[in-house]
């Protein structure tokens, strides 16, 4: 009988040896810890690119990143006008509609549709005959009581003197007396009718009671007119001179009293048309040069309470005709000047959320950020109150790449530009002056 091992030793002989198996995940894991440990450190001097790219620390352009392109102009002092702008009307300066004042056959109209009269120039002629008529009547009534008022006037002075003799009763002088005196009341009312038939008969010859231009015709020659016909016979337009009339908000309405009171309150008008046709051929026009200027010489007494503004009104001589009632305008009014103010164009000011600010360029070429308050500001320039100097210069085009502190390379170019800087500086010059008049 052999010997027998024990079972516990038989079991860990017979057992299979266990090993522990590596997760994909981890093996993955270390894979990419090594790969951006080794990117690490190929690229332990990107931070500094980065910086330098960007400008941070002020360091310049560093290495591979030339500086940002800018263009700048320098702030200008210049008087810049205020102005308020507006759509406004023409309005004709007067409108007549012509009427006939007696009844009749109309003989003729002695102009065309649309022509320019003058007053006083003949425009119909209504047939005369009946009323001419009229006045030889009146005229020989006037005649016939003259005569009798004469007899009549006769017999009441001899009544009178044989009364005083006690021939003739006072009675009967009475009555011879007042038969003269109502015969000389008749005198005066035939010579009325004479007169009234001379008016009738001058009706039938219609004149322009206006300077202006006619319009189309209401009533043809060979027809029938009439007192009582509401269209009339013909309208005038007065359009020499005409009205301008706009609205202005009621707060500005305390300067406009002012430079009204100064005889100093001037709207620019400009067809609208004409502004279109002249922005596309120039490029847009500052608002103190666009139109005409004409003197406002009407503020109104009310403020419409549903819009909140006020009603000015402008007289021009419209000698060209351009202007035509109904037509829209645009209107531009200078409410005050700001003296020696500092100038930017307006494309150099940046709204963040803390305000408005400008990047300013220094000596060295090197941007600050700069807080500013513009006093005013339209399309072309703004009129900085605080934050700015003259002559500062100030970017214009490229802030989307500024940082404080970073070196720019400024973009000039001689042939644009008519100051020392670049084509932006010669651009706010131009505008400034524009501005200042």
């Amino acid at each position: 009988m052999g010997y027998d091992e024990p079972s516990s030793k038989r079991s860990a002989v017979l057992s299979p040896v266990r090993t522990r198996k590596t997760s994909p995940r981890l093996i993955l894991i270390a894979v990419l810890l090594l790969g951006a440990a080794g990117y690490v450190a190929v690229q332990s001097d990107m931070p500094a690119k980065m910086a330098a790219y960007f400008g941070g620390g002020g360091g310049g352009a560093g290495r591979g990143a030339p500086p940002p392109p800018v263009r700048v102009a320098s702030a200008v002092t210049k008087d810049v006008p205020v102005v308020v702008s507006t759509i406004g009307t023409v309005l004709a300066n007067s409108v007549v509609t012509v009427k006939a004042q007696v009844d009749g056959p109309l003989l003729s109209a002695n102009f065309r549709e649309g022509q320019m009269v003058r007053r006083g120039d003949l425009l119909f002629r209504i047939d005369p005959a009946p009323f001419e008529a009229a006045l030889r009547q009146a005229e020989a009534n006037v005649e016939r009581d003259r005569a009798q008022q004469a007899s009549a006037q006769a017999d009441a002075d001899r009544a009178v003197m044989l009364a005083d003799r006690g021939i003739v009763s006072a009675q009967q002088r009475d009555q011879l007396v007042a038969s003269a005196k109502a015969l000389a009341a008749s005198v005066l009312a035939d010579e009325a009718a004479v007169d009234r038939a001379k008016l009738n008969l001058g009706y039938t010859t219609i004149r322009s009671p206006i300077d202006g231009k006619t319009g189309a015709y209401t009533v043809y020659p060979g027809n029938q007119v009439h007192v009582s016909d509401q269209a009339g016979l013909i309208t005038i337009t007065q359009i020499q001179p005409v009205k301008i009339t706009f609205n202005l908000p009621q707060a500005n309405l305390p300067r406009l009293q002012d430079r009204l009171a100064q005889d100093d309150l001037i709207a620019r008008v400009n067809l609208r048309n004409d502004a279109v046709e002249a922005a596309s051929a120039t490029g847009p026009v500052p608002a103190p040069e666009r139109g005409i200027p004409v003197k406002v010489d009407f503020i109104g007494n009310t403020i419409d309470a549903r819009t909140g503004t006020i009603e000015l009104r402008a007289t021009f001589a419209n000698p060209d005709l351009r202007f035509v009632p109904g037509e829209l305008i645009d209107a531009v009014v200078t409410l005050e000047t700001l003296t020696q103010a500092v100038v930017i164009p307006h494309e150099a000011v940046n709204v963040g959320q803390e305000g408005t600010y400008v990047f300013v360029i220094g000596a060295d070429n090197k941007v600050e950020m700069r807080a500013v308050q513009v006093a005013y500001e339209d399309q072309f320039i703004a009129a900085i109150g605080t934050g700015i100097k003259s002559g500062e210069r100030v970017v214009t085009d490229g802030q989307l790449r500024l940082t404080p502190g970073i070196t720019v390379n400024i973009v000039a170019n001689a042939a644009e530009s008519p100051v020392a800087g670049t084509p932006a500086e010669g651009a706010v010059q131009n505008a400034a002056a524009a501005q200042g008049g």
